[in-house]
This record gives structure tokens, C-alpha cells and sequence, in this order.
């Protein structure tokens, strides 16, 4: 039995996601990033305290392109989740819920997360 007036659900090719639901995914997302960015960090401590040929090593990958695209992209992840996490802060207030906000909102993060990113890595050089 088919029943042609059924409305079809939307499809992805048609269904555009809001910006607001892209910054909640990439919330989550760059909270994963920094955990594993984190046992980075450990592994990282622990080779420097393993002693310099064991430190040497790690650092032979950090200074690849892999490693320089990892870092770039943990750093983006904390400054993501650092501006977004702001911003949750704002909602705890019971401001910014209207939807011209919280899409304003949303794209500041978005543009902030990537000049915040580009500016430590500017300096950094």
C-alpha cells in the first residue's frame, strides 16, 4: 500500500542546517578534540621526562606537517570551546535566546575562534 500525499521528510540535499546547530555539533566535537589533544599534552610530558633521545622523537613528529596541522587544530578546538563556552555563559543569564541573537552570536564565535587562532599562531612565529 502506498500513500502518495504522505509529505517526505527532508532530504540532506535540501535541508539546510542552521548555524546554531552546527556550533552546538562543533562544541561537542572540539571537546573531543581537547581530550585528545590532552593525552597529547601527557605523552608530550612524559617524553620530556623520559629524557632527550625519547623527547627528540616526539618532538620529530610534533615538527612535521602532521604534527603542525594537529596543532593548529587543537588550538582551534580550545579557542572554539573557549568562545562558544562563553557564550553558554551568556545564555545562563537568560540573554541571547532570540533567534537574530543567537545567530549573530553563533557566527561571532565561529569568526572570533578563527582570528583568535590565527593571532596566537601569528605570534607564535
Amino acid at each position: 500500500m502506498t500513500n502518495h500525499d504522505r509529505p517526505l521528510s527532508p532530504h540532506i540535499s535540501i535541508y539546510r542546517w542552521p548555524v546554531t546547530m552546527a556550533t552546538s555539533i562543533l562544541h561537542r566535537a572540539t571537546g573531543l578534540a581537547m581530550a585528545v589533544g590532552f593525552i597529547v599534552l601527557v605523552g608530550w610530558l612524559f617524553d620530556a621526562a623520559s629524557g632527550p633521545a625519547v623527547y627528540a622523537k616526539f618532538m620529530h613528529v610534533m615538527d612535521s606537517t602532521v604534527g603542525f596541522i594537529f596543532l593548529i587544530g587543537w588550538s582551534f578546538a580550545f579557542f572554539y570551546h573557549l568562545s562558544n563556552g562563553i557564550r553558554h555563559l551568556v545564555w545562563d543569564t537568560g540573554r541571547g535566546f532570540e533567534k537574530d541573537h543567537a545567530t549573530a552570536s553563533a557566527w561571532f564565535v565561529i569568526v572570533l575562534s578563527v582570528v583568535l587562532t590565527a593571532s596566537f599562531w601569528w605570534a607564535a612565529s
